[in-house]
């Protein structure tokens, strides 16, 4: 009995992942055509759908919002009795249907027409009442349901909610979405947690600094890169007053200008004047930083230029065991 209850739960499986297969083939202009109307608009997106449909809409504008894009839930029914009056001509609408028939969706769209509100629509039928009247269809069809029945929406409200995913994740890439913006709409997050503390926290302090002297050899600032694993050194005085830094990219670009660079002292081959941050500024500042200047390791000096602690971009994001002094 328990290997046909696998056998069947499989089988579910992998229609699920066929209906998947499937929007792979299908996509087309029609979602680049809904990436360019939800980026353009001014206002938010309104999902909307009924019964499983809704509950995927629901999961959609959470994805939406997290990831930057705003986005709000319309129960179409509650739309009928009010509720439509939260719609403006600077939203775009999202509406799910399977059959592009649900009679609460198209009871709506003279509404949104005489709203001006473009509709885009994902369905299963392309010749459909709400694909017809929509300014943009995208395919979400699937070969069969999983349901043996044929009558629980399950494969088709998958491809919906991975549609969904799709169209949040090119619009998260499309607007420059970063962690630390993540950061600000997670606050209670796991990575917001992480980022919310103050630099003094995180960042790595001691014998754990990899540092050298600006006369030292780069065969010894080398072996030190090495042995902290942090992919740079920082070069220092000998009050630890920060004069540079040798990054793996300065180390290769050493290499390209003078080949053998182990005899180069430390002073030369280094950046002058690296980007720095105070220990009171917060790991979210430093991450933003991090992506300004497309750099992974920044220095944590105080405001004369000591060498407090190092934090790398891992340690930010969670490298492993979250670093504390």
């Amino acid at each position: 009995m328990a290997g046909k209850l696998l056998d069947l739960a499989r089988e579910v499986l992998t229609i699920e992942a066929e209906g998947l297969a499937t929007l792979i083939k299908k996509l087309d202009a029609a979602f680049i055509k809904a990436v360019d109307l939800i980026y353009r608009a001014k206002g938010r997106v309104i999902v909307t759908g009924v019964g499983k449909s809704g509950i995927v809409a629901r999961k959609i504008v959470a994805t939406f919002n997290s990831t930057g894009t705003p986005a709000i839930f319309l129960h179409p029914v509650e739309a009928m009795h009010g509720d439509l009056g939260m719609v403006s001509s600077q939203d775009v609408v999202l509406a799910l249907s399977n059959s592009g028939e649900t009679k609460e969706l198209t009871f709506l769209l003279p509404s949104l027409a005489r709203l001006q509100v473009p509709v885009i629509v994902f369905t299963g039928r392309l010749h459909s009442t709400l694909a017809r009247h929509s300014q943009v269809a995208i395919d979400t069809g699937v070969p069969r349901e999983a349901c043996p029945l044929g009558l629980a929406p399950t494969a088709s409200t998958t491809a919906m909610l991975a549609m969904g995913d799709a169209l949040a994740v090119v619009l998260l890439t499309k607007r420059g979405f970063k962690a630390g913006d993540f950061r600000r709409v997670h606050p209670g997050g796991s990575l917001g947690e992480r980022l919310s503390v103050a630099i003094s926290e995180v960042m790595l302090t001691g014998a754990r600094i990899p540092f050298t002297f600006s006369d030292h050899l780069m065969e010894q600032a080398i072996r030190e890169m090495d042995d902290k694993k942090m992919g740079a050194t920082l070069v220092v005085d000998r009050r630890r007053t920060l004069k540079g830094i040798i990054t793996d990219g300065d180390l290769r670009r050493a290499l390209k200008k003078w080949g053998n660079v182990l005899e180069k002292k430390a002073g030369v081959v280094m950046t002058p004047r690296p980007r720095t941050i105070g220990a009171g500024a917060l790991a979210s500042q430093a991450l933003e930083l991090m992506e300004h200047h497309a750099i992974t390791v920044l220095p944590v000096v105080d405001d004369k230029q000591k060498v407090l602690g190092i934090v790398h971009l891992h340690d930010l994001l969670g490298r492993g065991e979250f670093k504390f002094r």
